[in-house]
C-alpha cells in the first residue's frame, strides 16, 4: 500500500515501462474484478486524432452550464497530472489519486501473474476512472476522451449514451496503419449498435468507413456538411463566431473562446450531441449550449501566455495540429516576426510538419527534453531548410531569454509534443512573471 501521493504517481508511471499494449482483456478482467464500475456510468465516448481533448471540455462546459455534474477522462495532461480525472474541470485531489491508486495496485499485481500480463500506464489510469466514477463521485455524465486509435483502446469497454470521432489523420502510423482508411477503421471501432455516431471527418476514404462501421452497427450518423453544416465563420479577438444548423436546430452567431476556425468543427459536435442528449432524459437549453461554449477552456491549444510580450503556446504534435497552427498564425499575425520553438516525439512525421512551420517562421529553434520517445534538437534542425534556425541544449534558457528579449514586432509560439508543452507552459508563465516584475 502506498502512503503518499508522490509513490502513488512514481508507481503509476513505472508501468511506462510497459509501452502500448492494445487490447481489451486486461482492462475487461480487472473491471469483473471491480464489479463492473463501466456498466454504471453515463457516458459519451470521443475518438479522433486532433480535437478530442477541445470537444470533450466543449460538452462538459455545456452541460456543467445546465446544471449538471460532469466527470472527465482525458489524456495527456497538460498542467497537472491529476486532471486527467476531473469533476466539472476540476482535477480530482491527491488524496483521491492515492486511494485509487491503492484500490488498482493488487489487482495490478494479480493480473501480473496471469497469461496477460500486467497493466500498461494508460490501463491503470482508465481503471482508476472507471472505479471514481462509478463509486466514489455522485456524475450525471462522463466524458471519455480515446486514448489512442478507438477498437481496442483501454477506453472502449463503455456502452455509451453516444459517440464523437472528431477528425482523422496520420497520427500513430505504426500502430494504427498506415492510411487514412486503415487509421478510420480503428476510430470507428468505438461506435456501438445502434448509438448515434457524430463526426467532423473530412476525408472521403476515412468518412466512408465510418459510414459503413455505422450502418454495420445500425448507428445513426449525424456528418459536417451533410446532416449538420456550419456557416456564417468570423475570427474576433478571442475567439471564433458561426452559425449551426441541423435538422433539428438552428443556431445563429454561436460564440467560441477557443481560437482556431477547427475549434468551431469540435463545438459542432459537443452541440449536436448536447442536442440528443435532450432526447435521453437531459434538458440543456439553449442558454447553457450558448454559455458553455463561451466559458469553456482547454490547455495548451493556441493558447495566448501572454500579450505583451506575445507568447503563444499550442499542443500541435502532429501534421494536423501544425496545419491548423500555421493556418491561424498567417490569418491572425501576418504582421508579426514570429519565433517558433519546436519540440516533437521522433515517431512522427517530422519533415512535413517542420516544412510547414519553416513556412510560417521568421525564426525557428530546435529543442528536446526529457522524454523517452523525443525527437533530439539536432537530428529536427537537420530536417528544416530554413536560413534562420538553431538547436538549443537549454531549452528553459532559451525561453527565457527570448521572453525577456522579445521585441513589440515580434511573437514567441511554443509547439510541438503535448508532453512538451506540459513542462515549457509553467515555466513560462513564470519567466513571464519574473519578466513583469523587473
Amino acid at each position: 500500500m502506498f502512503t503518499t501521493y508522490q509513490e502513488a504517481l512514481d508507481w503509476i508511471h513505472g508501468r511506462l515501462r510497459l509501452g502500448i499494449k492494445p487490447g481489451l482483456s486486461r482492462m475487461e478482467w480487472m473491471m469483473d474484478k471491480l464489479g463492473s464500475p463501466e456498466k454504471k456510468i453515463k457516458a459519451v465516448h470521443v475518438g479522433g486524432t486532433n480535437g478530442k481533448g477541445s470537444t470533450v471540455t466543449f460538452l462538459r462546459s455545456i452541460l456543467q452550464s445546465g446544471g449538471y455534474t460532469v466527470g472527465t477522462f482525458t489524456s495527456p495532461y497538460i498542467e497537472q497530472f491529476n486532471e486527467r480525472i476531473s469533476v466539472n474541470g476540476k482535477p480530482i485531489s491527491d488524496a483521491e489519486i492515492l486511494e485509487l491508486t491503492n484500490v488498482i495496485k493488487p489487482l495490478a499485481d494479480e493480473l501480473e501473474d496471469t497469461e496477460l500480463g500486467g497493466p500498461t500506464e494508460f490501463e491503470v489510469i482508465t481503471a482508476m476512472a472507471f472505479y471514481y466514477f462509478a463509486n466514489t463521485s455522485q456524475i450525471d455524465m462522463v466524458i471519455f476522451e480515446v486514448g489512442l486509435g478507438g477498437r481496442f483502446d483501454s477506453t472502449n469497454i463503455i456502452e455509451p449514451l453516444a459517440s464523437i470521432i472528431t477528425n482523422i489523420g496520420l497520427d500513430h502510423t505504426a500502430i494504427l496503419g498506415d492510411t487514412y482508411e486503415e487509421i478510420a477503421f480503428e476510430k470507428a471501432g468505438i461506435i456501438k449498435e445502434t448509438t448515434p455516431i457524430f463526426t467532423a471527418v473530412k476525408h472521403p476514404g476515412a468518412l466512408k468507413v465510418i459510414e459503413e462501421m455505422a450502418e454495420k452497427k445500425s448507428a445513426p450518423i449525424y456528418r459536417l456538411n451533410q446532416e449538420f453544416q456550419i456557416s456564417g465563420h468570423e475570427s474576433i479577438a478571442k475567439g471564433e463566431v458561426f452559425a449551426l444548423k441541423s435538422k433539428s436546430l438552428s443556431y445563429e452567431e454561436l460564440e467560441i473562446s477557443m481560437i482556431g476556425q477547427h475549434q468551431t468543427e469540435n463545438a459542432s459536435l459537443a452541440v449536436l450531441a448536447a442536442d440528443f442528449l435532450n432526447q435521453a432524459g437531459f434538458q440543456v437549453s439553449e442558454q447553457a449550449i450558448r454559455k458553455g461554449l463561451i466559458e469553456a477552456y482547454w490547455p495548451g491549444r493556441f493558447e495566448v501566455l501572454s500579450e505583451n510580450p506575445l507568447v503563444i503556446i499550442d499542443g500541435a504534435h502532429n501534421q494536423e495540429g501544425i496545419t491548423a497552427l500555421v493556418h491561424e498564425l498567417s490569418s491572425r499575425y501576418k504582421d508579426r516576426n514570429i519565433h517558433i520553438v519546436f519540440a516533437a516525439l521522433k515517431d512522427k512525421k517530422l519533415d512535413e510538419m517542420i516544412g510547414m512551420l519553416d513556412g510560417i517562421a521568421d525564426q525557428i529553434t530546435f529543442v528536446s527534453f526529457d522524454f523517452p520517445r523525443a525527437a533530439k534538437a539536432e537530428e529536427l534542425q537537420q530536417i528544416s531548410r530554413s536560413t534562420s534556425k538553431q538547436a538549443v541544449d537549454d531549452w528553459q534558457l532559451h525561453l527565457l531569454e527570448k521572453v525577456k528579449n522579445q521585441h513589440k514586432n515580434e511573437m514567441l509560439v511554443v509547439t510541438g509534443s503535448l508532453y512538451f508543452i506540459s513542462e515549457a507552459k509553467p515555466f513560462i508563465i513564470k519567466s513571464l512573471k519574473i519578466h513583469n516584475a523587473i
